[in-house]
C-alpha cells in the first residue's frame, strides 16, 4: 500500500467516526440517517453524471448493497439508542476487519501475506480491547447483539463493494449509483415520518445533512483505495477510526477514556505500523 493511500484511508475514518458521532448525538436518530442518506444521494447525482453507468456487470452489487445498507442503518439505530459511542462503535468496527479479511480470502481468493494478517488481528484485538467491559456496562444485550449484526453487515458490504467497484471499469460511476440509491432510505424514512423532520430545526437539519456528506466522503475514499489496495488491509486501516470515536466520546460525551483505551490505542498503532508496511 503506497503512503497516499495509508493517509487517504486513515483521513475516511475520522470522517467515519465524525459522522457516527453526529448521528449518535441526534435528538432524532431515525429522521438524521435519513437525512446522511439524503447527503449520499446529492453528491451521488453530481457523480453519477459526471461519470456515467458503471459497466452492467456492477449492477447486482449495486443492488446487493442498497439492500445491506438498510440493515445498516437500521442496526445502527438500535445500537446508538441503547448503548454508548465508545462501546458500540469498538465492537461493530473492531470484527469487521477480520470478518472482511476472512470473506475476501473466500468470495475473492485474496492472500494477504502474514504480516498483514498480525496487523490486521492487532488492529482487531486493540480495537476489541476498548469494549471489553461492554457487558459488564449499561449497553444492555440489545445493544451488544446491534453492534455484533452491524459488523456483520459492514463486513458484507464492504466485501461486496470491494467486488462491485473492481467490476464497475468506472470507479466515479459505481460511487455515484450506489450513493443515488439511498434515495429510497430517504423516501421510506422521510414518507413515515414527515412530521417529525418538520419539526426539527433548520440547524439540526443542517448537521445531518452536512453529516451525510462526510459519511459519503469517507466511504467514497475508502472505496477508491480498495481499487488498489487488497479488501483486508484497507478495511483493517479503516477501522483505525475506532480511536478517533474514543477521542470523540472523551471530548463530546464526556465518556472517560480509562487506562484500557490507551492500551488498546497502543496495540491498534501497533497494528497500523505493520499494515503499512506491508506492500500490496
Amino acid at each position: 500500500m503506497s503512503f497516499d493511500l495509508f493517509l487517504i484511508v486513515l483521513f475516511a475514518a475520522f470522517l467515519h467516526a465524525l459522522w457516527n458521532a453526529i448521528v449518535k448525538g441526534a435528538s432524532d436518530r431515525t429522521i438524521v440517517l435519513g437525512l446522511v442518506a439524503l447527503g449520499h444521494v446529492i453528491p451521488g447525482l453530481y457523480l453519477a453524471y459526471r461519470f456515467g453507468p458503471p459497466a452492467a456487470a456492477a449492477f447486482p452489487y449495486v443492488v446487493a448493497t442498497t439492500v445491506i445498507h438498510w440493515g445498516y442503518y437500521y442496526l445502527l439505530n438500535v445500537a446508538y439508542r441503547t448503548g454508548d459511542l465508545s462501546v458500540v462503535y469498538p465492537i461493530a468496527r473492531g470484527l469487521a476487519p477480520i470478518l472482511i479479511a476472512l470473506g475476501a480470502l473466500i468470495w475473492v481468493d485474496e492472500h494477504l501475506p502474514l504480516m498483514a494478517w498480525i496487523g490486521i488481528f492487532a488492529v482487531s484485538g486493540g480495537i476489541l480491547l476498548l469494549s471489553r467491559q461492554a457487558a459488564a456496562s449499561d449497553i444492555g444485550r440489545t445493544g451488544i447483539v446491534a453492534a455484533v449484526g452491524i459488523a456483520v453487515v459492514i463486513a458484507s458490504y464492504s466485501i461486496v463493494d470491494g467486488i462491485g467497484i473492481r467490476v464497475s471499469k468506472n470507479a466515479g460511476g459505481y460511487i455515484g449509483w450506489i450513493f443515488v440509491a439511498e434515495i429510497f432510505v430517504v423516501l421510506f424514512v422521510f414518507a413515515t415520518r414527515w412530521s417529525r423532520l418538520r419539526a426539527m430545526s433548520g440547524s439540526a437539519v443542517t448537521v445531518g445533512l452536512f453529516g451525510g456528506l462526510v459519511s459519503g466522503a469517507a466511504y467514497g475514499l475508502v472505496l477508491l483505495a480498495k481499487v488498489e489496495a487488497p479488501l483486508g488491509i484497507v478495511s483493517a486501516l479503516r477501522e483505525t477510526s475506532v480511536i478517533f470515536a474514543a477521542l470523540i466520546g472523551v471530548l463530546w460525551f464526556s465518556e472517560g477514556p480509562g487506562r484500557d483505551r490507551i492500551l488498546a490505542a497502543i496495540v491498534v498503532a501497533v497494528g497500523i505500523a505493520t499494515i503499512a508496511g506491508v506492500r500490496a
